[in-house]
């Protein structure tokens, strides 16, 4: 039986559907698969018998007649979102149970009490959830190498990184254990993983998946999505993933949208607009030749292609660092040693202020030492309006850009990352090189726009051959254009994107 990742999402779906296969079978081939990849270090807990129990649950439904559209796929659940346990015995659902940790020793023992609704309308949808994945602690970091349970690494070249934050998610679904993942994306998270490792990945609209249970970072930029290995797949996780949600009081009143259905229809007529800034002399010479083949390819399907400016691209990296960065002091605020999480030891006559300082030192690393020090910073007395109320103003001069290029274009492409995945440890020592990796992402997710990430080539660095992905950008809520265009570039060049060390 092969890899479920090697089949689509869609494929296994039918086939459990259909009772070709069961969804058991593909559970056990999954769980195998992760035992293969331990070395990559994609995954984080696992709940083998819950896994069993769900797609034990989904062939019962599928045998009563029920339609699921993910009957039976695998998938794995970034470590920030919650997993709850099973609560059949008062008639709440079906949980997955485990530790959500967020890449984090201070929540290393944590166990939600609830799941997230994304995992909940996974669940209801026929998916068969395998493990939880690494990730940069808190999702903070870009390359997966933040995580205090130990680097990710990419399938196409285990030197490289597999991006961040959301690393596990991409790296798992690259290497075969699930055709299909949850990542979050705060400012490039679920996209840039998805380039560095071959896949599609989906930065929905801001608020139209709901964040419930989806531990915060920065609250009005983090956003729950899928990751697949292709369009197709990614369209009909979202589908089940849409829609308001009563616990969430930033999701959007408005339905789940038809993505799915649209994906095959002609592009005749669409206009994508390429924003001079994305031609940065920056980019690694392999990303600005995928820019210029998903160009070509969308102007083959018969799409106008022109030309639209952002002029304030640039300064999305600082405007992006400082709302993050303080919204990310509130939110991490709460884990203090008292409320939940990891306590340090104290003496019994010790202030509560060295419980709280020894346990934040304890607990945090690195990088989020340093997000939560430079919020704090922007948010104190006399550098407000310097600061967090300038980057704000920034926020609203990057959506208006935005806003301007809509008058040209149904949509805007550029690249998703400047460059190719890169070594570990090679920017480990320069927190600036690594937060320029996100200044094709940042400004999108600053102006709560959808925005998916598809395959547009490779570059060949040594003797690797990575994938490199550009991105496509849509109005808000109007999802279903963008991917409508990302199948029309992925159909046009039908890459190969199963890396070489797999098989």
């Amino acid at each position: 039986m092969p890899h479920s990742s090697h089949m689509r999402a869609s494929e296994v779906a039918s086939m459990v559907s259909l009772g070709k296969r069961t969804a058991v079978q593909f559970a056990a081939a999954a769980l195998e698969a992760q035992s293969r990849s331990a070395s990559l270090h994609a995954t984080l807990a696992i709940s083998p018998e819950a896994t069993m129990r769900i797609a034990a649950d989904v062939d019962a439904r599928v045998a009563r007649g029920e339609r699921l559209p993910l009957a039976g796929v695998p998938v794995l659940i970034k470590d920030n979102i919650a997993t709850g346990p099973d609560l059949r015995a008062v008639g709440d659902g079906l949980g997955f149970g485990g530790t959500t940790t967020c890449g984090s020793k201070f929540l290393e023992t944590y166990h939600s009490p609830f799941s997230a609704t994304a995992v909940e309308r996974l669940i209801a949808a026929g998916a068969v959830p395998i493990a939880k994945t690494n990730m940069d602690e808190f999702g903070m970091g870009s390359s997966g190498e933040n995580s205090a349970f130990g680097v990710t690494r990419n399938p196409w070249d285990a030197s490289r990184v597999p991006g961040g934050s959301s690393s596990g998610s991409a790296a798992g679904v690259a290497a075969g254990i699930a055709p299909l993942a949850l990542g979050s994306d705060t400012g490039g998270s679920i996209r840039q993983p998805a380039s560095f490792c071959g896949l599609v990945g989906v930065k929905p609209t801001y608020g139209r998946v709901s964040r419930w249970g989806l531990v915060a970072y920065a609250s009005s930029l983090d956003q729950i999505g899928p990751i697949a290995t292709c369009v197709t797949d990614a369209a009909t996780c979202l589908e089940v993933l849409c829609g308001i949600d009563p616990h969430d009081a930033t999701s959007a009143a408005k339905p789940a949208p038809a993505l799915v259905a649209g994906l095959e229809l002609p592009l005749a007529g669409l206009r994508v607009g390429i924003p001079r800034q994305a031609r940065s002399e920056a980019n690694h010479g392999a990303v600005t030749g995928a820019l210029n083949t998903a160009a070509d390819a969308l102007r083959s399907l018969g799409v106008e292609i022109v030309d639209v400016e952002l002029p304030h691209t640039d300064v999305g990296i600082a405007a992006y660092y400082i709302v993050a960065a303080a919204e990310a002091s509130s939110n991490l605020a709460r884990f203090d040693g008292i409320r939940f999480g990891r306590r340090a030891v104290v003496a019994s006559t010790d202030s509560l202020e060295t419980l709280y300082s020894r346990s934040r030192a304890e607990g945090f690393g690195t990088e989020v030492k340093r997000r939560i020090m430079l919020g704090t910073h922007v948010l104190s007395s006399g550098y407000y309006d310097a600061y967090y109320a300038s980057a704000q103003k920034v926020r609203r001069l990057i959506l208006g850009d935005y806003e301007s290029a809509w008058a040209r274009c149904d949509a805007i492409l550029m690249p998703t990352a400047p460059g190719p995945a890169f070594a570990i440890g090679e920017k480990t020592s320069d927190p600036l090189a690594m937060y320029m990796e996100d200044v094709y992402t940042v400004g999108i997710n600053l102006a709560g726009l959808p925005a998916v990430s598809v395959p547009a080539g490779f570059a060949s660095l040594g003797d690797s051959r990575l994938p490199v992905g550009v991105q496509l950008v849509g109005r808000a809520f109007d999802e279903a254009t963008m991917l409508h265009l990302a199948r029309g570039i992925e159909r046009s060049l039908d890459l190969d994107l199963v890396p070489p060390a797999i098989t």
